[in-house]
């Protein structure tokens, strides 16, 4: 068997030599890459310096001085603007909304009200409508529908020389939304009126009839007919409402049918208002009297007056509106007429208004000179001259309220 054997000894020293040599190989080429490495950045020598001093730099720091110290404030705020506001702006008033109709039947009415109650597009609640405090007697998505006899639901019925009237108020109540305190529309009412015809005329062609006319029977029995009518503001016509707003002026035409009479002059020897068709009872308000005497202006200081007499067959007189304390439930007004055969004027037969002094409808002022005392009871003056008077009591139900802002 051959055997080799090679010193320890050599081999190492071969393997420094070879290190020796690829280290001096190598170092060379370290210098290669010396262009590539970051230069130290240039610094900016402070003011004052006089640049480097034995390859290194120095730099001297000042502190800052002012010659008045330092102040500072919160900016002022600006000055308010003017507000610039549109010419001539004016609050529209809201259309209404035709959204109730009413038909009158024979003895009864028939009251339908869209849900959308105000057009605003939303609906109301069935639980917040009635007619005169009387629920809807039917009802769906769209329409509530309320039904009544003519004297049922809180009717109220008037009369004018031609018609009766029966009144119905539709009541908008609004409940408050959900469960919060609040409403987003005001309550009102809406007035309904029915009319109907006193009177009729039959025409029977060529037959004649063979009775004797009610009128002319009335005419002879010399009873009268008397009427206390409200009138509106131009006097033309029957006023189609009794509400009125407080500061609004309620206008009474008294009047007497004249047939076939002699002339006949009418008079309003008083007028007393309460809370029921009973003069008798209390609150009271008497604001006319002692024949003739129109006292609330004295009282009060209005401007409540007889209009000059046009005719002596009517007597015209306007009051300011009022209603008791406490109370708005609207109130009665029941007058006193009187006609007598046209004669003079005097102390029972008169219509005083007082302004700076007692003054009478027809320009006879003497007659107003017991207003403040007592003007008697007696009647001088008659149809028949028999000591005969015709008088009637008249009540009209008038409803007033307040403004609402």
């Amino acid at each position: 068997m051959l055997t080799i054997r090679i010193p320890l000894c050599l081999f190492c020293g071969a393997l420094a030599a070879a290190a020796q040599d690829f280290y001096r190989n190598v170092h060379p080429a370290d210098h290669r890459f010396t262009g590539l490495r970051p230069e130290r950045p240039v610094v900016q020598e402070p003011a004052g310096t006089s640049g480097p001093q034995h390859g290194s730099f120095s730099s001297v720091q000042q502190k800052q001085s002012f010659q008045e110290p330092l102040s500072w404030r919160f900016p002022e705020p600006p000055a308010e603007e003017e507000p610039q506001f549109p010419p001539n702006f004016e609050l529209k008033p809201p259309a209404a909304a035709d959204s109730v109709t009413a038909v009158c039947g024979e003895s009864s009415v028939r009251v339908e009200a869209k849900r959308d109650l105000l057009g605003i597009g939303k609906p109301v609640q069935a639980a917040d409508l009635t007619l005169g405090g009387c629920a809807s007697t039917w009802e769906d998505p769209e329409v509530l529908v309320f039904e009544s006899e003519l004297h049922s639901c809180g009717s109220q019925l008037m009369m004018s020389e031609d018609s009766f009237i029966y009144i119905f108020t539709l009541f908008y109540t609004p409940s408050p939304l959900g469960d919060s305190p609040i409403i987003r529309t005001v309550d009102f009412s809406i007035s309904i009126q029915c009319h109907y015809q006193r009177k009729h005329d039959v025409s029977s062609g060529e037959l004649k009839p063979t009775w004797t006319p009610f009128s002319g029977t009335k005419a002879s029995e010399e009873n009268l007919y008397f009427s206390l009518t409200l009138m509106t503001d131009d006097w033309q016509f029957p006023r189609p409402s009794a509400q009125f707003l407080l500061g609004d002026k309620m206008r009474f035409e008294a009047s007497v049918k004249q047939f076939h009479h002699v002339p006949l002059r009418v008079t309003v020897d008083s007028c007393v208002a309460t809370v029921v068709p009973n003069i008798d009872t209390v609150p009271r308000y008497a604001f006319l009297g002692n024949n003739g005497c129109l006292f609330d202006s004295q009282l009060t200081g209005s401007s409540s007056q007889f209009l000059p007499r046009s005719q002596d067959d009517k007597l015209q007189f306007e009051m300011e509106a009022f209603k008791f304390q406490q109370d708005n439930s609207g109130m009665y007004i029941t007058c006193s007429l009187r006609a007598t055969a046209a004669a003079a004027v005097d102390t029972i037969n008169k219509a005083c208004s007082f302004s700076n002094g007692w003054k009478e409808a027809s320009g006879s002022h003497h007659a107003c000179s017991c207003c403040d005392t007592s003007c008697g009871t007696s009647i001088k003056s008659d149809l028949t001259g028999a000591g005969r008077q015709l008088t009637a009591d008249w009540f009209v139900l008038v409803g007033c309220s307040s403004y609402s802002i």
